[in-house]
């Protein structure tokens, strides 16, 4: 485990910093060989392929109120369950506010898709 990453969300609320540790094993477990990106000064994890904007799959953004897990052209992802929110050109995200939508088929699905996505991208 990256004590880095690990630092970082633990300078967020318990709930929060707790949520956002499950759904890094998560993301870690689907997304076989991705790279995890720290970027403090954007508080946030990037999730990606490579150095390039479009290899990225995803963003997890903790906040002193709550947790969200971006997608990177997430405006174009299949959302049958009306999870994604946001009105940006290109991303969405997903508010992780319980432990129901963290363990969530939709969630889940949102990643399955962002990965093909990203397949179907190179």
């Amino acid at each position: 485990m990256d004590t880095n990453i690990l630092s970082f969300l633990d300078s967020y609320p318990a709930t929060v910093a707790t949520r956002a540790r499950q759904l890094r094993d998560t993301l870690l477990e689907m997304l076989p060989g991705i790279i995890e990106q720290l970027d403090v000064p954007a508080k946030m994890i990037a999730y990606t392929y490579g150095q390039k904007y479009t290899q990225m799959i995803c963003t997890l953004i903790p906040s002193q109120k709550g947790l969200k897990l971006g997608f990177y052209k997430g405006n174009e992802l299949p959302d049958p369950a009306g999870i994604l929110k946001g009105n940006g050109k290109i991303s969405r995200y997903v508010e992780v506010k319980d432990d129901e939508t963290l363990h969530s088929a939709a969630l889940k699905k949102l990643v399955g898709a962002a990965l093909q996505a990203y397949r179907e991208r190179i």
